[in-house]
């Protein structure tokens, strides 16, 4: 007679991972957002402009390829359970997609209706601005959805293809960028957000083969990453954030470039190099709690984040007036940056009582 086999064990380092790219996002809109009054309205821009070499930071901060190579990891393992259980592949994906997006199209709705409503009820013309803002950190989910109802065909190819649809997807997305670059066809440039985040997606298939190589595969990644981050970068081709900062000639975000592939390889490596450290701080209970704790309001706080900060701000300019028309961080706006969290924070979390259910994935 054979033993029941034991229940499914939850790998804290993937949720803190998870957890920790959507906290980054939400802490740099919060902290490092600068918006500046213009007659048309509030205007966004970043203390990147501003700060030279602080660009640099975005190569750790910005943190959405690890959240889409940590995504295809949990997509693949939910699928092996779903399909043991005889549940098919239309029906998975339809739930997955139905789970991230009713929420996120129910903050769109009610942001739309109150930017309507406001509008012309207060003849408020910069309204529908404010919503565009609210609503536009969350193009990200967007892809996502599309990447969930791609998984059949993602799956497909990594059943036949296996690491050939890395580098097939890699090349298509090097291939777009000659085009785009080379050739000035910049509407071909929109492809490479399904090239681009599909292979993070797709990266996340081999998440378990990674897992199990020796640290010095683990340290040559994380080289690899850099020295490609590095040669891109300084070719003259690339900017060198990994975010948009107005005044470069263009984004590697939007859309991505092949520098995010870059990005990509130096950020698996340098979670693999740090995972032995943050599993052995994870076991500890605090940690464990803490861990627990982000990962049960990391999706909650990540849809209504950018309703806080709006209500944040609202209450801060109707006390003291809209901001100054110079967006130049001071020495003053530096140290005011814990409170341009605390503030956004205290506001969102009513908003996620109200509205998020505790602890959705």
């Amino acid at each position: 007679m054979t033993s029941p086999s034991p229940p499914h064990q939850r790998d804290k380092y993937v949720d803190w991972l998870r957890a920790l790219s959507l906290i980054t996002v939400v802490i740099w809109h919060w902290a490092f957002t600068i918006l500046q009054w213009e007659p048309e309205g509030p205007v966004p821009t970043s203390p990147l402009g501003f700060t030279s070499g602080l660009w640099i930071l975005t190569w750790l901060l910005q943190v959405l390829p690890l959240f889409f190579y940590v995504g295809g990891h949990v997509h693949l393992l939910s699928w092996n359970r779903a399909q043991a259980r005889g549940v098919g592949i239309g029906a998975f994906v339809w739930r997955r997609i139905r789970a991230l997006a009713v929420p996120a199209l129910t903050l769109c709705a009610v942001w739309v209706v109150i930017g309507v409503v406001v509008t012309r009820v207060f003849d408020i013309p910069w309204m529908g601005r404010v919503v565009l803002l609210v609503l536009s950190p969350l193009w990200f989910l967007a892809v996502y959805l599309v990447l969930i109802a791609l998984l059949p065909v993602a799956l497909w190819l990594h059943r036949r293809y296996d690491v050939l649809a890395l580098v097939w997807l890699g090349g298509a997305a090097l291939v777009v960028d000659v085009v785009r670059l080379r050739y000035g066809v910049e509407a071909v440039g929109w492809l490479n957000m399904i090239l681009v985040w599909g292979l993070a997606h797709q990266a996340g298939f081999f998440y378990d083969r990674v897992v199990e190589l020796p640290r010095r595969y683990d340290v040559a990644l994380l080289w690899t990453g850099l020295f490609a981050l590095f040669g891109l970068v300084y070719s003259g081709l690339y900017p060198g954030s990994m975010v948009g900062v107005p005044g470069d000639k263009l984004s590697n975000m939007a859309p991505p470039t092949f520098v995010i592939v870059a990005l990509l390889i130096f950020q698996i490596g340098l979670v693999e190099v740090l995972r032995p450290a943050m599993e052995r701080l994870l076991e500890k209970p605090i940690w464990r709690g803490v861990n627990d704790t982000i990962n049960s309001f990391a999706l909650p706080l990540f849809l209504f984040h950018t309703t806080g900060m709006a209500i944040a701000l609202g209450v801060w300019w109707w006390l003291f007036g809209f901001p100054s028309r110079n967006p130049a961080p001071t020495l003053a706006w530096w140290l005011e940056r814990p409170f341009a969290i605390l503030g956004p924070l205290i506001c969102t979390l009513p908003v996620i009582a109200l509205f998020a259910r505790r602890g959705s994935r």
